[in-house]
């Protein structure tokens, strides 16, 4: 299974359509966000633009919550989990989270096959023991750089992708 991994879009809708598109091309059937998708309009163009299953955490400038959530709930193929999320997929343990120090340690912790984080908006894999550590860089571009991971379940393997 071909996982595609994203944070930080901070409501740039434009490059969050070019990412989705390249995603989609390459053949990706689940979407990680690791927080920052800020308003609920941007989680409606994700979730419309990405037609396979979305899991979603907050990031520190996520806004309205509680539209974010009923928004998430509305489009069918969401899961927003608050903070946290923890799930199953492709035969491998996952977590997210949107602050790379609790990454980091959940990394640690052997407990997870793949660890996702976003927050500082620097693109980096990295091996700890059995656990691949993924932040997938930043949608929005602030840096220059819009950037995406893409997680291979079978290989156990992943690379990050600029758009």
């Amino acid at each position: 299974m071909l996982i595609a991994i994203v944070s930080d879009i901070h409501d740039n809708i434009w490059k969050l359509r070019k990412v989705s598109q390249q995603i989609t091309a390459r053949g990706a059937e689940l979407l990680i966000c690791c927080g920052d998708i800020c308003a609920p309009f941007t989680l409606q163009q994700l979730a419309k633009d990405f037609k396979g299953t979305v899991h979603c955490v907050w990031g520190n400038n996520d806004g309205d919550k509680w539209l974010l959530t009923n928004t998430a709930n509305s489009l069918g193929n969401v899961t927003l989990y608050g903070d946290f999320a923890e799930f199953e997929a492709g035969g491998r343990k996952i977590a997210v989270n949107h602050y790379g120090t609790m990454g980091r340690r959940l990394a640690q912790s052997q407990a997870y096959d793949l660890v996702c984080y976003g927050h500082d908006h620097q693109a980096m894999i990295e091996q700890v023991g059995q656990t691949l550590l993924v932040n997938p860089g930043e949608v929005m571009g602030r840096f220059g750089k819009s950037t995406f991971a893409l997680y291979n379940t079978d290989a156990h393997t992943a690379e990050l992708i600029e758009v």
